[in-house]
């Protein structure tokens, strides 16, 4: 029986990896967990879809395929600002180097 356990040997083969080969891994073990349906991240889709749909009617008067409408350019504009913010960031980051 060994004593090693599976994080011992994770832990060595991670050490042993340069960056780029640990973000392959990475991805590897990402791409596996996603093509078996391990994931679920419906509930946290759900939950941010009826946020948007909470802003853009909030007292719910407007027909369904309008809020849905409205919900969906809400939310490309959040992803938007945040690509934004983020653009600005890394320009910022990469002035002060």
């Amino acid at each position: 029986m060994s004593t090693t356990s599976t994080t011992d040997t994770v832990d060595s083969l991670r050490e042993r990896l340069d960056p780029a080969q640990r973000s392959l891994f990475g991805r590897l073990g990402a791409a596996s967990l996603h093509a078996q349906g391990k994931t679920n991240t419906a509930p946290a889709r759900a939950a941010l879809q009826a946020k948007f749909l909470r802003e853009v009617d909030p007292d719910e008067v407007l027909p369904e395929a309008e809020r849905q409408r409205r919900a969906t350019h809400a939310r490309k504009a959040y992803y938007t600002r945040l690509a934004m913010k983020s653009a600005q960031a890394r320009r910022a980051k990469k002035q002060r180097t």
